[in-house]
């Protein structure tokens, strides 16, 4: 049986070891001159997951976030170009978001700055290792649920 203590040291270094990945992934993000918020760069990846153009209320629910909050991140994203509101086609009330070639270019670089920081994060690791940990962290984000903050 784990002790207390060891889950509480395990539970640490999950957290210490995001937040250096968050501080590489940043590092690889500034040095290619992406400016972007995190909270930008989950919007876009989410427009990015949706085969049509979302609506803003869609992007809200799968963010789990008021409206408002999408209405700001989409201004930001929409002045540098990233993505635009276009009209629904089959009902002009309804705005959509859609990607723009500039908006596909940030989310190849930030997928590039992911994987350059993943690569720096698991450089002491060997394939066999990280395909354990792989595995394991397949086991935990499979096996419990997510909750709404």
């Amino acid at each position: 049986m784990n002790a207390p203590d060891a889950d509480g040291l395990l539970a640490e270094q999950l957290l210490r070891l995001t937040r250096r990945l968050h501080r590489s992934q940043k590092r690889q993000l500034e040095s290619a001159e992406v400016s972007i918020t995190p909270a930008q760069s989950r919007l876009l990846r989410t427009v990015a997951h949706y085969e049509a153009p979302p609506r803003m209320a869609d992007l809200a629910a799968r963010l789990e976030v008021v409206p408002r909050a999408v209405t700001s991140l989409v201004d930001g994203l929409e002045a540098s170009g990233r993505v635009r509101r276009v009209p629904d086609p089959a009902n002009r009330r309804v705005v959509r978001i859609e990607l723009t070639e500039e908006g596909r270019a940030t989310l190849r670089q930030l997928r590039s700055a992911r994987r350059a920081a993943a690569e720096e994060i698991l450089a002491p690791l060997t394939a066999e290792q990280r395909e354990l940990l792989g595995g394991l962290l397949g086991a935990l984000v499979d096996g419990v649920p997510e909750r709404p903050c």
